[in-house]
């Protein structure tokens, strides 16, 4: 009994013993695996410290540097005598720079911040804007109006892009928000949106403009002094671009909010400009960007890989951009501009002047081709029906019009050139019959004149062309018959006119210019429209560079509106120092000898002083010399009145020079459409252009009085001997 109870007992304490092993052996793996996984760990963090330490320690220490520019003033733009057209106007801004680590929240506690401090102008805020805002507010409300099954649908679709899912999924929140909810935005909601919106638009590291117009000084000090609870928020001198003269050739620029246009985003980011900059948009401002944008303040930001700024750096101060010096006289421009207006405002109050709604003059210096004065004037109707009288002197070489007449002393070279016609040839002034169709002289309708080319030039002779022309052509003219003549025969007296600037660019020195239209048909009576100016069309600008190339005895020289490049004036009156002067540019110089062109420039002179001069009644009292050439062509009206497409009218034009002998000069005068009725018009042109001239002249007089004055100081009268002989007596008196 004893002996089974202590084999029990036995047993008992050998299970015992195994489970007690068992257990211990099971504590032992597992504080082995503990040991284990301690030992990786420790591993782990000893190979990370040890042998990828410093490498790390590299990744947190990297830097990105990021270039943010600051604005910077643009270049002053003058007129030929310092005069300021285009100034820069100094304005509190408050700026908001977005980090890469900002996210909407950030943004959306910083506007309601930033909205108790400002107020804003919530009229640019578009239906858009509060549907993403509404949204941003409301979140899960907004996505909630989509339903799984059209998530599911749209995150299916293979063929989108996870970026254009978003997009289409936002789309459908947008068409679900109703106009009840839209309402839901308080006025408070909406201040707060109109700074988010902008903070939104805004580029990483770019400062963004919140509020750059009218800005208060309370706005400006009180968010100066909450700028450490603003992240990202600045104060700061924003430019405003500011023009002292109505000139359109000025042109303008972007907005900040507007920034590089699309078209052109890739050239200028390539040339360092942020996606936000202003940029010249127009003519001056577009053409001269580059040195009129300055060199901007750069501040480089250091970020770590987090994206937060860890270090800013000032690198440059940065410089205003250069200053430009126009070849345009403020005065002169001015002056004319009136002159101008006053005359086409005249023409218009008369009959038959229905389509009359333009009239330009070019200006221009023959000999350097700078443009003193380049005047367009367009009639329009405002939003009240009422006529106003617009700037539009980028007419001068954006559009063209048929010049008539003016076209001859360039017929005649070509003439001589082509060894069509001799100088001082005589042909007989008679009405051509051209397959049954009669084309005449205005002067002469029916009978036969023996003229030359001087007094065909001053009494403005088509039939002295029609017959030039011809010999051209190398045809033989029958009264009655048909003309056999053929495309080069247009081509030999286009190529000839380009050599004086007509039907080619001018290469004037903004964007835009056109070239004009040429006709297409080779018909015979074509040509004969073609040699007096009534088949191809020319721009003002040409029509001036071309009687300039005259003026000058046969250089065609590019006109430019630029005269100097100058540093920034130090104390924004006085210039600065000259950093280039642009010299005239020779394009090209004409197939004629001196004397060809100086016995077309006598027939010219006739015209204004002969006694059968078309322009005689205008300028044959003038105190000055000069030479020019009157037009009248036939045009067929396609205007901005497309009701009026096909209507006959007639245009006037004028070209000319002066003094004579050594022009200073050379002006072209165009108004098209100026009648409906081609029997009756008022010939405005040779107002203009005699008014034109009267001024120039009336300008350098009194500018030239005011020269000496200037360098003689004041006028004294002549001392006498006995003045000299008592001033000594006084010295001696005083020693």
């Amino acid at each position: 009994m004893r002996q089974k109870n202590t084999s029990k007992k036995k047993r008992a304490a050998s299970v015992k013993a195994k489970q007690r092993a068992n257990l211990s052996f099971r504590m032992n793996i597992l504080f082995f695996s503990i040991f284990l996984l301690f030992s990786l760990l420790i591993l782990r963090l000893g190979y990370m410290q040890i042998v990828k330490g410093e490498d790390y320690v590299r990744e947190l220490a990297r830097t990105d540097e990021v270039t943010v520019n600051s604005s910077v003033p643009r270049g002053r733009i003058y007129d030929r005598h310092g005069r300021v057209l285009v100034d820069n106007e100094p304005k509190n801004a408050i700026t908001f720079t977005k980090l890469q680590s900002t996210t909407i929240k950030d943004m959306l506690e910083i506007a309601n911040k930033l909205a108790k401090l400002i107020k804003m102008d919530t009229k640019p805020i578009t239906d858009r804007d509060k549907r993403d805002f509404w949204i941003a507010l409301n979140k899960e409300k907004a996505y909630a109006k989509v339903s799984e099954k059209e998530q599911k649908e749209i995150n299916s679709d293979s063929e989108l892009e996870q970026k254009e899912k978003q997009a289409k999924l936002d789309r459908l929140v947008r068409e679900r928000i109703t106009n009840d909810e839209l309402r839901e935005l308080t006025k408070k909601d909406l201040q707060v949106l109109a700074i988010f919106r902008l903070m939104a638009t805004g580029y990483y590291l770019s400062p963004q403009i919140i509020k750059s117009d009218n800005v208060t000084n309370k706005e400006f000090a009180i968010v100066s002094e909450n700028l450490s609870k603003l992240p990202g928020v600045n104060t700061t001198t924003d430019w405003a671009r500011v023009k002292k003269s109505s000139l359109s050739i000025l042109g303008s620029t972007t907005t900040p909010r507007e920034g590089i246009p699309k078209n052109l985003v890739d050239y200028y980011l390539a040339r360092g400009y942020s996606r936000n900059d202003r940029v010249g948009k127009s003519y001056i401002e577009q053409q001269y960007e580059e040195l009129l944008q300055g060199q901007k303040a750069v501040v480089k930001n250091a970020t770590n890989g987090k994206g937060q700024v860890v270090d800013t750096v000032t690198s440059s101060e940065g410089s205003p951009g250069q200053e430009l010096k126009l070849t345009i006289d403020s005065e002169l421009q001015e002056s004319l501009d009136k002159i101008v207006e006053e005359q086409l405002l005249y023409a218009k109050s008369k009959a038959n002047s229905s389509l009359l709604d333009r009239a330009f003059l070019v200006m221009m210096d023959p000999n350097t081709g700078e443009i003193l004065s380049m005047v367009g004037k367009k009639l329009e109707t405002d939003d009240n029906g009422k006529m106003t009288v617009n700037d539009y002197a980028i007419g001068t070489f954006t559009s063209a019009y048929e010049a008539g007449s003016v076209v001859k002393p360039a017929t005649l070279l070509t003439g001589y050139s082509l060894n069509a016609i001799k100088v001082g040839e005589p042909m007989i002034d008679t009405p051509i019959n051209i397959a049954g169709t009669i084309k005449s002289s205005i002067f002469n309708r029916s009978g036969s004149i023996s003229l030359n080319d001087l007094t065909a030039i001053e009494r403005s002779s088509n039939v002295y062309m029609f017959r030039t022309a011809f010999r051209i052509a190398g045809v033989n003219y029958v009264p009655g018959a048909g003309l056999a003549v053929q495309q080069k025969d247009f081509t030999a007296i286009r190529n000839s006119y380009a050599q004086f600037g007509l039907g080619v660019k001018t290469g004037i020195d903004l964007p835009g210019e056109v070239e004009g239209v040429k006709g297409t048909e080779t018909l015979s009576g074509k040509l004969l429209d073609l040699v007096i100016g009534q088949y191809d069309t020319f721009t003002p600008m040409q029509l001036a560079q071309y009687v300039s190339t005259i003026a000058n005895g046969g250089t065609r020289i590019q006109p430019h509106l630029a005269k100097e490049i100058r540093e920034p004036s130090v104390d924004g009156k006085t210039l600065g120092p000259v950093v280039k002067e642009l010299a005239p540019t020779v394009l090209n110089t004409i197939n004629n000898s001196k004397v060809e062109i100086n016995h077309v420039k006598e027939g010219m002179r006739r015209v204004y002083f002969g006694s059968q001069g078309s322009g005689a009644r205008y300028f044959n009292d003038a105190k000055f010399t000069a030479a020019g050439k009157t037009g009248t062509a036939q045009a067929v009206y396609y205007g901005p009145k497309k009701s009026a497409y096909g209507t006959e009218t007639l245009s006037v034009t004028h070209i000319g020079f002066a003094p004579y002998e050594n022009p200073e000069i050379a002006y072209a005068v165009v108004i098209p459409w100026v009648s409906t009725n081609q029997d009756h018009y008022e010939a405005i042109n040779n107002s203009i252009a005699r008014k034109a001239v009267d001024k120039y002249f009336e300008i350098q007089k009194k500018n030239m009085k005011k020269e000496k004055q200037k360098v003689g100081g004041k006028i004294q009268k002549p001392i006498t001997k006995e003045q000299i002989d008592e001033d000594d007596a006084q010295k001696l008196d005083a020693q």
